[in-house]
């Protein structure tokens, strides 16, 4: 029990006190219910139920292969691109079903960004991956995608860094940098939600923080949904969190709640390193 009370406190004092404005931010942004989603004859999620607050970082934490990955890509159909996925329940964004069938998921994904665990810049220049989106949109003017690109580049903590040399490969930028423009990308065709799959785990931790940084800027404006294995991550940058196991959703509420006082005994166990 003294490690339990040890990592706890541990964790307590990584969070950011006063993490959730429920006056605020009253009315969610995304609201999932009695999802569940199978693979061929696996199922992977079974009756998710949840509504996650807009313009704060909602966590997805559990052990590897539990679901949350998964979950994450219902949030903006990338689950459509694989063969043989069914699902069943709703997913409201705005109040609206994403899964409608008057939801176009091209339409959907450009509101719904989504940043992988591992950067992928396009093999074009710095400028031309911020400014591909909105040339897909119609964009062309020099002028626009300039404002475009200095904004987004902004927004995502990079321009100062790569100001002087937008014309330069995108592939030859560090690490944290290709993953940071990989943000600006997405944020330059103005989403309403970012999706973060495990956005730092390749990262070291210099470039971990910038994005960590990153995210407290963003969620003044955006809606950030973040899957991460790192707990310490989720405690410091979160807002609410949900712990998933095998598939389940077992214990969902304020970050601080959930890792100092779990109600559920396998949230308390995980966070504790019993299992995981």
């Amino acid at each position: 029990m003294e490690i339990v009370t040890e990592l706890q406190q541990t964790l307590a004092e990584t969070m950011v006190p006063g993490n959730l404005d429920t006056d605020r931010h009253s009315q969610p942004k995304i609201v999932v219910d009695e999802l569940n989603l199978w693979y061929g004859e696996t199922q992977a999620l079974y009756d998710i139920t949840i509504s996650l607050p807009e313009r704060r970082v909602s966590a997805f934490i559990g052990p590897s292969g539990c679901g949350k990955s998964t979950f994450l890509r219902v949030l903006n159909r990338m689950n459509d691109l694989i063969d043989d996925v069914r699902l069943t329940g709703r997913v409201l964004i705005d109040g609206k079903n994403i899964y409608d069938g008057s939801v176009d998921p091209v339409t959907l994904r450009r509101h719904v960004g989504m940043i992988f665990q591992k950067s992928n810049p396009f093999p074009k220049s710095i400028y031309e991956n911020v400014a591909y989106g909105q040339r897909l949109l119609g964009k062309r003017k020099k002028a626009e995608l300039d404002e475009i690109v200095e904004r987004s580049l902004v927004q995502a903590a990079l321009w100062d860094e790569v100001k002087d040399r937008l014309n330069e490969p995108a592939l030859g930028l560090s690490g944290g940098q290709m993953q940071r423009l990989c943000i600006a990308r997405a944020l330059a065709v103005e989403p309403d939600i970012l999706l973060m799959d495990e956005p730092s785990s390749a990262l070291d931790p210099i470039a971990t923080a910038k994005i960590e940084e990153l995210m407290f800027e963003l969620k003044e404006k955006y809606t950030i949904v973040i899957v991460t294995h790192n707990m310490q991550q989720a405690a410091r940058v979160s807002d609410v969190t949900a712990f998933f196991y095998l598939g389940r959703l077992i214990e969902f509420g304020e970050t601080r709640k959930i890792f100092t006082n779990p109600t559920k005994k396998q949230t308390e166990d995980y966070i504790t390193g019993r299992f995981g």
